[in-house]
């Protein structure tokens, strides 16, 4: 008998046991699913709307961004003195066209702007709602360089910047001598020959005689040579390279009315020395 009661008691206790698990767990689950219900669920909830929303947004901000009020109106371009303004308005507008101003490509605006010869640089902006604005900074012509396909104007850096069609009144000759092989020294040397035309053109204009030259042969700039007209006949004259007004201005006193006899004159020492033509 003893040993019935041991084993019934046994069995009470491992079903007290089961029992205690049983309600845990299911006290577990009704925790897990409240938690679930007051955590969980309003977050989705609450992801569901802020996705309906941003869509919402993004459709409302396609609609505004394509819509007439920021259709393209008004260009600006400034800073234009030598390059096309009609083709810079093109380009602008064709560019924006449809996209309109608030969707427009600025950087590959610039790119095609910063394509024409003049242009150095171009920085270009948005003039909400409907207009777009180009500032430009220009190449400045330095002189007029004579090429194998023909006369260039070039700036500062020996960048050939278009074909001259009319005249120049800022340049009155022509610089020969232009180096147009791609070698290293090219660049450097071109460079001290316009830095020498300059140097002539100042002078020239100071000693009022810039005018009666058509060319300048700078192919050895510390020989600057001249051509100049007298009697219908072109002569070279060799100038003093470090008075180079006062030079020239000898040299066509002395050659005047005898043009028809000269071929050229040295003008680099004290007194013009004058070749004739041999008859």
């Amino acid at each position: 008998m003893p040993k019935k009661r041991k084993t019934n008691t046994k069995a009470k206790a491992t079903s007290v046991r089961v029992r205690g698990r049983a309600a845990s767990s299911s006290l577990g689950g009704k925790i897990v699913s409240r938690s679930f219900g007051r955590f969980v669920l309003p977050l989705l909830i609450i992801g569901v709307l802020v996705a309906g929303l941003l869509f919402m947004a993004l459709s409302g901000y396609e609609t505004a961004t394509s819509s007439e009020f920021f259709e393209l109106k008004n260009i600006d371009v400034r800073g234009v003195e030598r390059a096309s303004k009609e083709d810079i308005h093109r380009i602008v507008a064709t560019s924006v066209e449809k996209s309109g101003v608030w969707k427009s490509d600025l950087s590959e605006i610039r790119t095609r702007i910063e394509k024409f010869p003049f242009v150095k640089s171009a920085a270009v902006s948005r003039i909400l709602p409907d207009g777009i604005r180009v500032d430009l900074t220009e190449r400045v012509p330095a002189a007029i360089v004579h090429l194998g396909s023909g006369n260039f104007l070039v700036d500062v850096d020996g960048t050939p910047l278009a074909v001259v069609k009319t005249e120049e009144k800022d340049f009155p000759f022509i610089l020969q001598g232009w180096d147009e092989s791609k070698t290293e020294k090219a660049v450097p040397a071109n460079i001290a020959k316009l830095k020498m035309y300059k140097k002539m053109l100042d002078e020239l204009k100071e000693f009022d005689v810039a005018d009666r030259v058509k060319v300048v042969n700078l192919e050895n700039p510390r020989q600057p040579v001249a051509v100049v007209e007298d009697s219908g006949h072109s002569i070279a004259v060799t100038l003093a390279r470090d008075n180079l007004g006062k030079s020239l201005k000898t040299a066509i006193e002395a050659l005047a009315g005898k043009g028809a006899r000269v071929k050229s004159v040295d003008a680099g020492g004290v007194y013009p020395v004058i070749q004739y033509s041999e008859l």
